[in-house]
């Protein structure tokens, strides 16, 4: 694994120093555009308007535009200054529980690793958080980007997952149509409850897979080969309108299906004799 990050886990007045590695990792399969007419990949350019020729990166500053066509400048160093980044520190500042954070505030999940020097300190804030059963709530900057933390545990090793602030969560009531005192059929209300009933279990992530990733692929490789891409045809698509009918043979559909009772064992055999 690639190291992302080295510096420090702070909770009081103690230190773990610890190195960053992505948790996850992007399997989108990534396409290029490409010009038709040869088959060339097409570049992109970094051009400006006013000047009317290529910028070289040296030239290239940031800046936040306050009006439309007024912006404000930012060196480098200037935007280093302002952040957290420079001390390397995820500082917890909270304790909590788990469940008391919404899955919405989740970003993104790197793997935390010992440092060069304070695996003591590591194993101890490990076992601690087990032993508890709480997560610490720390602010880190990666890249310059300010965030909140999340530090848990995931399969013995210390996990530190983004989360955003409570000001970069939109509210539900921008959410345009959402129902107000609906009324519900309580016979649908039973049976789409019987019908998550018959879907629930445990969550088994390996049973998933990206079927258009696969497809994809299944695709390119007829490409490469030379053989013509074949699409399924389509299966046509009803609108139900009748719920309970909908609910009815989805019920159906997932119903275990019935099994043949097993012979006993020993069947054709003489039983014995039990003494009691």
């Amino acid at each position: 694994m690639h190291t992302l990050w080295k510096g420090a886990i702070s909770f009081g007045l103690v230190h773990v120093p610890v190195k960053m590695f992505a948790a996850t990792e992007d399997k989108d399969i990534s396409m290029r555009y490409i010009h038709k007419e040869c088959g060339t990949p097409i570049s992109y350019v970094r051009k400006c308007k006013s000047c009317d020729r290529e910028i070289d990166w040296e030239e290239i500053t940031k800046g936040y535009e306050y009006e439309p066509g007024h912006f404000v400048l930012f060196e480098k160093d200037e935007l280093e200054s302002l952040s957290s980044e420079i001390n390397k520190e995820i500082k917890i500042m909270d304790f909590v529980d788990l469940e008391d954070i919404d899955p919405i505030y989740f970003q993104k999940t790197y793997y935390l690793s010992p440092g060069d020097t304070g695996s003591n300190a590591y194993n101890l804030l490990l076992e601690s958080i087990k032993q508890t059963g709480k997560i610490g709530i720390a602010t880190v900057s990666i890249r310059s980007k300010s965030s909140l933390a999340a530090i848990r545990i995931i399969n013995n090793c210390i996990a530190m997952e983004t989360i955003f602030y409570p000001d970069e969560i939109r509210s539900t009531s921008q959410v345009p149509n959402l129902p107000e005192n609906a009324s519900i059929n309580e016979k649908e209300l039973d049976m789409a409850k019987m019908l998550i009933e018959q879907l629930s279990g445990p969550f088994e992530p390996d049973k998933y897979s990206d079927n258009y990733r696969s497809a994809l692929m299944d695709a390119i490789q007829q490409k490469i080969a030379g053989q013509e891409v074949r699409v399924a045809p389509e299966q046509p698509k009803t609108n139900v309108i009748d719920l309970m009918a909908a609910l009815q043979a989805s019920l159906d559909a997932v119903k275990p299906k019935e099994t043949k009772p097993k012979a006993p064992k020993g069947r054709g055999k003489k039983a014995k004799e039990t003494v009691s």
